[in-house]
């Protein structure tokens, strides 16, 4: 059941600040940069676990285990999302074109987008795990609902991720790739298990471990 979900978050891009980059950039910009993605980074970590609590209840999970999960899965991505926007906020407005309305789209799209999650939370915290055929469908609503929250996830940092300002936050270990680390969950022992077969460094935090996982969008994470 959970597979549906687990398909979403690998067929998009969930993680938006796993940067790639190179170049020099002024030291003003590398500074705001540096500012943004040392409070970012154990931000990446939370959210790369979280998608990896669903994950992980995709191939056995009962309906109770997949409701724990997800429902703690939505809240830390969302808590997450806040704590980004609240870094991108704290750090002022980039030195660069435009980087007062950059920074005020990223916090405002971000705290949006924290919001949707909650949502879903909402969500899955309705369903009733003892009836698994309802279960199953609303769980195809919730997997849903989270295709459409990926792209307003996406856009929210796309234009920290362009130009000058993104190449200098791509230097930054900060903001780079999180490898998930996910202990079980106290309501849901299975929930939290890690796959026996981990990710290869080329593969995105947020894909699924399994062969027909999409592949993750260029910008993903």
């Amino acid at each position: 059941m959970n597979k549906k979900l687990a398909a979403a978050l690998s067929g998009g891009a969930v993680l938006v600040l796993a940067l790639s980059g190179c170049g020099d950039d002024g030291d003003k910009v590398n500074d705001w940069a540096k500012t943004v993605c040392d409070q970012a980074k154990p931000q990446i970590q939370k959210r790369a676990n979280a998608q990896q609590l669903i994950i992980s209840t995709a191939a056995d999970g009962k309906p109770a285990d997949i409701q724990a999960a997800d429902s703690k899965a939505f809240q830390d991505i969302a808590d997450a999302d806040r704590a980004l926007a609240k870094a991108i906020q704290g750090a002022g407005a980039p030195p660069v074109d435009n980087g007062e309305k950059i920074q005020q789209d990223a916090v405002r799209e971000l705290n949006s987008t924290a919001v949707a999650y909650e949502g879903l939370k909402k969500q899955v915290d309705a369903l009733d795990p003892g009836n698994q055929q309802k279960f199953a469908d609303g769980l195809q609503g919730v997997a849903d609902g989270l295709k459409k929250i990926e792209k307003m996830d996406q856009d929210a940092l796309a234009k920290l991720q362009s130009g000058e300002l993104g190449r200098a936050m791509a230097k930054q270990p900060g903001c780079q790739k999180a490898t998930p680390s996910v202990a079980p969950s106290p309501a849901s022992p299975r929930g939290g298990s890690t796959p026996s077969s981990k990710p290869s460094e080329k593969q995105p935090a947020d894909s699924k471990p399994s062969a027909s996982a999409s592949p993750s969008k260029k910008k993903a994470e």
